[in-house]
């Protein structure tokens, strides 16, 4: 009698493949209306961070002449105070704003993630000391320990990243960990430990993949907090004066009196492009629950309570 040949070893996700799972996500995100705004919107700025070179070829931050004006024909957002185009300006400024802004929240989802995985998976010691250091991250007050890091760092878009991903990596450390303690008890990763799989092996193929929801919410919402607090430090005067970037074009408007004297046209466009960015990013957050949590899911076509029962001719019979 023929023996049966032997069970693959593999244990594998028990959901579906990464690639036809990754598609059917994106053609998710291609139906859904908020994705679709977020994108366009993201997509927009990101087209004028790159373009800003050959669309404003000279140094928007060299001082003219001429002197705080309105919007007109020659300057479409008017000049500030030092005759510096103020579209220019913004324009430039997304080159640093969002760079620092997708750097420091990917940085921080990055440490969230090693966080809550190694506590999920050892447990024990190890969960206890990383869950007291992400509590005691968690308790100092944030804007006071970002204040403080970055008076005494040397200016520069480096301490301002590495400011925001020492003041931003706790939180998503403890919404990844209790994900990954809710992964870690399911058979297949129980079957992974049985078949002698690495403990590296077992968390980035078996556990990572099955938070691949709960780890882009929290990506959106880290870059969404970087870019508020990048320009928050910068609006202070604590962040490089010399860059050019959405906060320090509100610090200088605030250094030459544009809030005070209604000059609107100097600060309001960068304050917007911020609002603008977030707000993109939010929409692009919440069609990832939606598409994620079935809970949030619209039906295709709502029943209507007066509509007739369909009875099919086996029924009737």
């Amino acid at each position: 009698m023929a023996l049966a040949p032997p069970a693959p070893t593999s244990t594998g996700t028990s959901g579906p493949q990464p690639g036809r799972a990754s598609l059917r996500f994106l053609r998710a995100l291609g139906r859904n209306g908020k994705a679709v705004a977020g994108l366009a919107i993201l997509a927009t700025f990101i087209a004028l961070a790159l373009l800003a070179p050959v669309l404003f070829p000279e140094d928007p931050s060299r001082i003219g002449s001429g002197g705080a004006s309105a919007p007109g024909a020659e300057h479409w957002l008017g000049t500030t105070a030092k005759g510096q185009d103020v579209l220019a300006l913004t324009v430039w400024g997304s080159r640093s704003s969002l760079f620092v802004g997708v750097i420091a929240g990917i940085l921080a989802t990055i440490v969230g993630i090693i966080v809550g995985l190694a506590c999920a998976y050892f447990g024990k010691a190890v969960d206890d000391v990383l869950s007291l250091l992400t509590n005691v991250f968690l308790l100092l007050p944030g804007l006071p320990l970002l204040v403080i890091l970055a008076a005494f760092m040397p200016p520069g878009l480096g301490t301002v990243i590495i400011v925001l991903v020492i003041t931003g990596w706790a939180g998503n450390a403890r919404v990844l960990r209790s994900q990954a303690l809710s992964i870690r008890g399911k058979d297949y990763v129980a079957a992974a430990l049985v078949t002698g799989e690495r403990p590296l092996r077992i968390m980035l193929r078996e556990i990572l993949p099955n938070m691949a929801s709960i780890v882009m919410t929290t990506l959106l919402g880290s870059v969404i907090g970087a870019i508020g607090a990048q320009a928050g430090l910068e609006f202070l005067g604590l962040g490089d004066a010399n860059t050019i970037s959405w906060g320090t074009n509100l610090f200088w408007a605030s250094t030459d009196g544009s809030l005070m004297l209604g000059q609107w046209w100097i600060f309001a466009p960068s304050g917007l492009a911020i609002a603008l960015v977030a707000f993109a990013l939010a929409m692009c957050n919440y069609a990832v629950d939606e598409i994620t949590n079935p809970r949030l899911r619209k039906p295709r076509r709502a029943a209507s309570a007066n509509a007739p029962t369909a009875v099919t001719q086996g029924a009737q019979a």
